[in-house]
């Protein structure tokens, strides 16, 4: 399961991010102690801490005392403006670039863009 090339603890909050993300975990619901995580998943709770540790500072997660962690209120809305920015900034912006080196317009990609989602949403 967490076999890519960034560290565990990354890949863990990536997991937990994607979860708030897709609407698995639901604002103010609790998720698995770190403990629970480390057994589940076979890994050292501390790698599991530390994953839960920067989600807590990205405010995903929030801590009730003696009850665990849960979802932060807002989380998936500012998951969602971060990676619309991240989207913009590392996908669109070169690939604009790109398109201006190749001299295609801004009409042109646009175009392409509506007939590709015409052809997709007709799939």
């Amino acid at each position: 399961m967490f076999d890519g090339p960034e560290p565990l603890y990354v890949q863990i909050a990536q997991m937990i991010r994607s979860q708030v993300l897709a609407g698995e975990l639901a604002e103010d619901e609790q998720v698995m102690s770190t403990t629970q995580f480390a057994t589940t998943f076979r890994i050292n709770p501390a790698t599991a801490a530390k994953a839960f540790a920067g989600l807590v500072d990205e405010g995903v997660l929030y801590k009730r005392r003696g009850l665990g962690m849960f979802v932060a209120p807002g989380a998936r809305q500012r998951l969602l403006e971060h990676d619309r920015t991240a989207y913009f900034d590392d996908v669109l912006a070169p690939a604009l670039a790109q398109a201006a080196v190749l001299g295609i317009s801004d009409d042109e990609i646009v175009d392409h863009i509506r007939h590709r989602s015409t052809t997709t949403e007709e799939s």
